[in-house]
């Protein structure tokens, strides 16, 4: 039930033939007929709206309960007029119908476990900072962040993923999506037009191809992105996600990072890394970004999407020196950036070590699912390759050599229907060559749910591969 104020978005003409009640009549009707007035609203009572139109309550009395005997509003005595139920004529929303509704097994790569937010800790820490944070601290603040929050990322950041980051080349953004689009625009500023992309790799460009960069998709193995073939290219940058490649899940190898640094200094071209999923290793020492590495060359992104929730909205650019004046410039007119009291709240999360407590935590649950993923997989499809697996929150299955892109697409459709809910090859790859694949997560699925869920996937990629 959703209540309004005393308010209600209505005007009456009185230089119309039209009476008042009519007038009233109309404007209510065609309000709720087109959905503006959506079932379950309260409406103003009649003394308050007589009161905000200057007519009289017996007027307004009469137009509510004509509405109410046409079945339009439900009149109860003494309590506010509601909309009744099942009137408007607007569509459902898109998230409402979408076929997530019917999804029994949710196993979507890039999908975090958002059930286990820290809510306590989260509230501890906007409590705190509410507490301390001046009152001169409550404006719009500087454009690049929370000084507070620059300062924690990059004590953190230098800590844990051995990056050279001074606070004021650190730029707070609204997630990752928002970072790369930031950084991409800067990247057309400073010159360059074609960059090298990982095949496969993400599956949304529109950020890349808005800012005017012409994209050059260069192949990807275990070893990460063919560094060779992106020289070759010769394309003046690259987007690429060494420490866990997304969605094959292979990490840069050292002599490849070497050849990728050393082409960024001798050329003086720039790159976006996404530490993607960096935090979440369990077979394997942690990976050092590669911006430390090359500072002076390398964006670096990250984000709490996936060792927090989605929904904070919270991100984070770090910026070469000489590419600091550029970027703001561009966020001008670009963002104010997130909240400033979120981002002081996850400042707090990183300077009292709850952040690194949460992610130890998610990693002992994360490393548990995936264990017994890997052995239901090995159960059920054992002659399957599965990669990936050392990282992250999902993995990768190569499918029989039979099964081609259109069985591939056939067996996430299939799957579909009955209620599994998967990704693959196909959605991110440009090109369409090499093996085909499904991406299975475990961000999501219960842990009750896991063998269940490998057995119809199972079953599905057998049925596809006899037909």
């Amino acid at each position: 039930m959703t209540s309004l104020n005393a308010d209600i978005a209505l005007s009456l003409d009185r230089s119309i033939d039209e009476s008042l009640g009519s007038q009233l009549r109309r404007g209510l009707l065609t309000r709720i007929r087109s959905g503006a007035l959506r079932p379950g609203v309260l409406l103003p009572s009649t003394r308050a709206l007589a009161a905000q139109l200057g007519v009289s309550r017996p007027l307004v009395v009469d137009v509510y309960a004509q509405l109410a005997a046409e079945g339009f509003l439900t009149v109860r005595q003494g309590a506010r007029p509601m909309v009744a139920a099942g009137l408007a004529n607007v569509a459902a929303p898109a998230e409402q119908r979408s076929a997530d509704q019917v999804i029994r097994y949710d196993l979507r790569p890039a999908m975090p476990d958002v059930g286990h937010f820290p809510r306590k800790a989260w509230v501890s820490a906007v409590r705190q900072v509410l507490q301390t944070l001046p009152a001169s601290d409550l404006g719009y603040g500087e454009i690049r962040g929370s000084s507070v929050l620059r300062v924690a990322l990059a004590d953190y950041l230098g800590r844990v993923r051995g990056l050279i980051a001074d606070p004021s080349c650190i730029f707070i953004t609204s997630g990752f999506a928002e970072g790369r689009a930031l950084a991409c625009v800067v990247l057309h500023a400073v010159g360059v037009r074609r960059v090298a992309v990982e095949d496969p790799g993400y599956s949304d460009w529109v950020a890349v191809d808005k800012a005017g960069l012409v994209r050059v998709p260069v192949p990807v193995d275990e070893d990460g992105i063919d560094v060779d073939q992106l020289i070759a290219t010769g394309a003046d940058g690259a987007l690429v996600t060494p420490s866990h490649q997304f969605p094959v899940g292979s990490v840069l190898s050292a002599v490849r990072r070497q050849r990728l640094v050393k082409w960024l200094h001798e050329t003086d071209r720039y790159i976006l890394e996404d530490d993607y999923d960096a935090e979440f290793r369990y077979d394997q020492a942690p990976v050092g970004a590669l911006q430390g590495l090359a500072a002076d060359r390398v964006i670096y992104a990250g984000t709490v999407s996936k060792t927090l929730a989605p929904a904070l909205r919270l991100g984070w650019l770090v910026v070469p020196p000489q590419l600091v004046a550029s970027m703001v410039g561009e966020l001008r007119r670009w963002s104010e950036g997130p909240p400033r009291i979120d981002q002081d709240a996850l400042a707090h999360l990183l300077q009292s070590g709850t952040y690194d407590r949460h992610l130890r935590k998610m990693r002992r649950i994360y490393r548990d699912r995936r264990n017994s993923l890997l052995s239901c997989l090995r159960d059920e499809l054992p002659d399957v390759e599965v990669e990936g697996a050392a990282a992250g929150l999902h993995v990768t299955v190569r499918l029989p050599a039979t099964i081609d892109r259109a069985g591939e697409a056939g067996i996430v459709a299939l799957l579909r229907r009955r209620g599994v809910a998967t990704e693959a090859f196909g959605r991110y790859s440009q090109t369409a060559a090499g093996p085909r694949r499904l991406f299975i997560g475990y961000g999501r699925i219960a842990d009750s749910a896991i063998a269940s869920s490998v057995r119809l996937l199972a079953q599905t990629i057998r049925d596809v591969s006899t037909r």
